[in-house]
């Protein structure tokens, strides 16, 4: 069982930066996909970014060129660093785990452990 906690979250002015961390326990996440997923209000869980067990880098459109997924096996530890943030990256953050097909990489459904997680809020 692996335990997810998210930090990092806040409120930040448009155009500003914030790096949000997960940090696991209960296992070694070296074997899993690590994803973050943001859900606004009134909006359904979307897809932010991933890094794969074999070190490839996924993002949606929205997030690429903007936000950094990295992560520290040696840790346990799993970063999103995020830049010129807009007030429609408002949302709650979400760090999550699976193990499932690289096809599915993007999708909510194979995500075997959740966090918690963190609010970020960019202002106007």
């Amino acid at each position: 069982q692996v335990h997810l906690v998210e930090s990092g979250g806040g409120l930040v002015q448009a155009g500003g930066s914030l790096r949000l961390s997960c940090a696991a326990s209960g296992g070694d996440i070296v074997a899993y996909h690590m994803k973050w997923f943001r859900q606004a209000p009134g909006k359904e869980r979307e897809f932010v970014a991933a890094h794969s067990s074999s070190g490839g880098y996924y993002y949606t459109h929205s997030t690429l060129g903007r936000f950094d997924i990295s992560r520290d096996n040696a840790k346990n530890m799993v970063f999103l660093e995020m830049n010129n943030l807009k007030p429609e990256d408002t949302a709650v953050y979400y760090c999550a785990a699976d193990a499932g097909p690289i096809r599915r990489i993007r999708d909510a459904g194979p995500v075997e452990y959740w966090g918690q997680g963190t609010q970020v809020t960019v202002s106007t």
